[in-house]
């Protein structure tokens, strides 16, 4: 591993990975999906908690770790339950990377966040798009349409 990817832990003597942990790119992932879907800018955001826009982009990236007091700030304001932010996360592969890397060795493979279409810019336009449609009637058209696609791809 290249110098900057990696650290060595004083205690320990171990390499110590720099990558984002997969908890924190989580959180930051969610952080962004609930900002964007209340069309909140990052400007406005790190105004009304104190912090500077570059944070909010370093929070959202996952290199930056939200303290649970400025979770619970940032939920205030996207008025969402904090366990939103932990929604979908894979805890059971969390488990054995704590397990893995308590017992001495380091994890053979990364633990990746869950592959969740809710976290895609693309369900956001969708989504977005529905609900500027003019009329309940369409709009249940449509939805109906999305159904009976998604119905004749699974077969």
């Amino acid at each position: 591993m290249s110098e900057f990817n990696t650290n060595i832990n004083k205690n320990t003597g171990t390499e110590v990975s720099k990558q984002p942990d997969p908890v924190d790119v989580h959180v930051g992932k969610r952080i962004k999906l609930r900002r964007t879907m209340l069309k909140v800018s990052q400007d406005q955001l790190a105004n009304e908690i104190g912090v500077t826009f570059q944070q909010i982009q370093k929070y959202e990236s996952g290199h930056n770790r939200v303290s649970a007091s400025r979770l619970f700030d940032i939920s205030t304001f996207l008025t969402c339950h904090i366990s939103y932010f932990f929604e979908d996360f894979d805890s059971a592969s969390r488990i054995e990377q704590n397990r893995t890397v308590s017992n001495g060795n380091s994890p053979t493979n990364e633990i990746k966040t869950p592959t969740d279409p809710m976290l895609k810019t693309e369900t956001l336009e969708v989504v977005r798009a529905y609900w500027r449609l003019p009329s309940n009637d369409l709009r249940k058209s449509i939805r109906n349409l999305l159904i009976s696609l998604s119905k004749k791809e699974s077969n």
